[in-house]
């Protein structure tokens, strides 16, 4: 198989692209340094594609090394033609290749392997064969009959006989293969209660059948964790009929053999016994890994969405971390996030101190000048809340509130790192702090936090860790090295997910920074222990230094093409000086006017020519020059800030309101209305047209505009649409 042919194929880009990218990658370079500096060799490949292209390099590639593998241990025992051969080479999956080796496997001992030690394998030929048409089956056994050992009589011969036959139908690859495809398409996913009397989650579960191929990925991870849990029985069922008239278009040869219906029994037993077992694992396996793929799909796009949350820039904050009878941890930040004072409060029950919560705010508000208080969305939030409006509203102060997801704030307060972190600090303050510093820049303070503990995914611990993990962590280096980090206020967590920098080289810059002062330029990095050359060009282009004394440091323009850049400034007449100033807006105007064509591109295509320099670098570049270090975060929603609160009893069917997108899962969008518990919009009611997955639709983050079509006052759930 040529990989290279194949990818270019199924990711429909020029072989040319796919050459270039697996060279780069084969050289040690990283997902985002390929992305964003390398757009001239993979021909502007984004960080998505990138990944999924690695992902299915490192497959074939494993494929590969498996057909090898099992040529040569076929080779071994003396049984590889040259047409098996031929069928391994072939293969496009993995599981193909197992097939094919089935065969020859190694196997412990197994009902054919002793008739085989009995020498029964001639008299399954002949039973195979079917040629024989007169006298009885136990005839032609009566010459196997063998005491000596353990064949007793034509019966024992023939059942040994048929044992060989039916491991032969099971390890034949092209009946393996047409089984399973007729087992995906018309078999079902059978559920049933352990205990039909005890109530559960699962109850809908109960008594289910489903189409295996079309059961969606979120009622597989349910049936999964139902049964994991030992409330519900899984099996797979399939029309065994249909599967027996499978298997004998290719084994039954001869109606009028005398052991055509023996053969029929053998046929019977080869499913029962070999094939289904197996089959069902597989197919269960097979559904499994779709809806764990998806599953690792929606949250990685999630968390991706909720990591590119706006930072509130400039902002002084009181966060606070609701709770009932430990009262609610106060933290008030600075614009920096530093930490200026905290308390607790106690404005739920049991104490239920309004009066005395309201006294600590206002001392805190005009003390601190605060602008903005934050929330958390757990234990105590709604009663927090209530108070905080009421606060508000009763002293006119000009500020609002927002709540802010806490999932993940207890993980992180109570790690290692957070303690670290914040030594002197015990563990509830380091978390109202973490909150406040969500809001005030969300990926700093995220990244802190296992990713699955951020809680925007459906079934995030059921599915394989590995798997997540490896996409997570993926996720969070594309958008830590999409917006770039201050070299000289970065966090080791911050700076372990930039290109080219483990966690030991993170931990040896800020020791560096603390030792020696704030980094004056890019360079420098090279003085910090352990970060090579290698490391440097992998991560220098994603880390800002502001008022250094390169004006480039402060932008994402790689040291490589400073020279580059500063070719430009001179032909263009652009201050360096603007750089530190905001940039220069009229770069483009510049560029039209000192190289006049048809269109800006070919402008810019001109100018590239002449400095040496690749057009999307260039492009790039200019990019840079017109707005220096533009935070792409500035794309997303803004964040909605509240000054009053609903009540639940105030929801009315019908009613028209605003709300944030806070996770999207397979079957729609869980959006918060201003009320405790989020409002879902199912699928069916995201748009008038249909919609094959709710992420073609909405994502995390989003405010969107959702009417009320039902309510359910007991076990306090909202049902929403969007199909106003």
């Amino acid at each position: 198989m040529d990989i290279i042919q194949k990818l270019a194929a199924e990711f429909k880009v020029k072989v040319s692209q796919v050459e270039n990218t697996v060279q780069l990658i084969d050289e040690g370079n990283t997902i985002p340094f390929i992305a964003r500096y390398r757009k001239e060799v993979t021909g502007g490949l984004t960080d998505v594609v990138l990944r999924d292209m690695d992902e299915r390099l490192k497959y074939l590639r494993n494929l590969e090394e498996r057909k090898e593998e099992v040529i040569r241990l076929i080779e071994e025992q003396g049984k590889l033609t040259e047409d098996l051969k031929e069928e391994i080479l072939k293969a496009e999956v993995l599981q193909r290749v197992e097939d094919l080796y089935k065969p020859f496997k190694q196997k412990k001992a197994t009902r054919a392997s002793k008739a085989r030690e009995k020498g029964l394998e001639p008299l399954a030929m002949v039973i195979y064969a079917q040629l024989l048409t007169s006298g009885m089956p136990e005839d032609a056994a009566a010459a196997y009959i063998n005491p000596e050992k353990e064949v007793n009589s034509a019966e024992d011969a023939l059942q040994g006989a048929c044992d060989i036959i039916a491991e032969m139908i099971a390890d034949d690859p092209d009946l393996t293969q047409e089984v399973r495809d007729k087992t995906f398409a018309s078999g079902l996913i059978v559920t049933e209660a352990v205990d039909p009397e005890e109530k559960t989650v699962y109850e809908m579960y109960y008594d289910h059948q489903e189409a295996l191929a079309k059961i969606p990925n979120h009622r597989v991870l349910a049936i999964n964790r139902g049964e994991k849990e030992k409330k519900l029985k899984v099996k797979v069922s399939v029309d065994t009929e249909k599967i027996h008239q499978l298997i004998g278009k290719t084994v039954l040869k001869n109606e009028r053999s005398i052991f055509y219906g023996l053969l029929q029994e053998t046929i019977a037993d080869a499913y029962k016994r070999l094939m289904a077992p197996s089959i069902e694992r597989e197919m269960r396996n097979s559904l499994t890994e779709r809806a764990e793929a998806e599953a690792v799909k929606i949250f990685a796009k999630n968390t991706e969405n909720l990591l590119m949350a706006p930072p509130v820039k400039g902002k002084k904050v009181i966060a606070i971390d609701p709770g009932y009878r430990t009262g609610c941890k106060v933290a008030v930040l600075d614009e920096t996030g530093k930490l200026k004072a905290y308390t607790t409060v106690y404005p739920t029950e049991p104490k239920k101190d309004i009066a005395g919560t309201e006294a600590v705010l206002k001392k805190l508000v005009e003390k601190f000048h605060t602008d903005i208080i934050v929330i958390g969305n757990g234990t105590g939030s709604r009663e927090t809340e209530e108070v905080v409006a009421g606060f508000i509203k009763k002293n006119g102060y000009p500020i609002q509130y927002t709540i802010v997801n806490e999932a993940g704030a207890s993980v992180y307060s109570a790690s290692k790192l957070a303690t670290e972190e914040y030594p002197d600090l015990d563990v509830t303050t380091r978390g109202a702090m973490s909150l406040g510093r969500r809001l005030q820049d969300p990926l700093a303070e995220l990244v802190k936090i296992d990713p699955k503990s951020i809680g925007v995914g459906q079934y995030q611990h059921d599915i394989n860790q590995k798997l997540l993990e490896g996409a997570l962590t993926g996720v969070v280096e594309d958008c830590v090295n999409r917006v770039g980090v201050d070299l000289n206020t970065a966090s080791p967590s911050l700076l372990s997910y930039i290109a080219g920098i483990n966690m030991g080289i993170a931990k040896n810059i800020v020791a560096y920074r603390e030792e020696h002062g704030r980094f004056e330029s890019r360079k420098e990095l090279m003085k910090v222990p352990k970060l090579g050359e290698k490391a440097f060009g992998q991560c220098a282009g994603f880390l800002r230094i502001e008022g250094g004394k390169e004006p480039l440091d402060a932008t994402s323009v790689h040291p490589e093409s400073y020279n580059a850049a500063r070719s430009m400034m001179e032909k263009l007449d652009v201050d360096p000086a603007s750089i530190r100033s905001g940039g220069d807006a009229s770069i483009e105007k510049k560029i039209k006017k000192a190289y006049p064509a048809k269109s800006f591109a070919q402008s810019v295509s001109h100018l590239a020519q002449e400095i040496g320099i690749g057009e999307m670098t260039l492009t790039d570049i200019i990019e840079e020059m017109k707005k220096p270090a533009r935070d792409p975060r500035e794309d997303a929603p803004p964040v909605v800030f509240r000054n009053d609160v609903k009540n639940f009893e105030d929801l009315k069917i019908d009613m028209e309101m605003t709300g944030t997108v806070r996770n999207v899962v397979d079957f729609g969008a869980f959006v918060d209305i201003g009320v405790k518990n989020d409002g879902l919009v199912h699928i069916s009611q995201l748009s008038d047209k249909y919609v094959k997955h709710p992420m073609d639709v909405v994502s995390v983050g989003d405010t969107v505009k959702v009417k009320i079509i039902s309510i359910d006052y007991d076990k306090k759930k909202v049902g929403l649409t969007m199909r106003l």
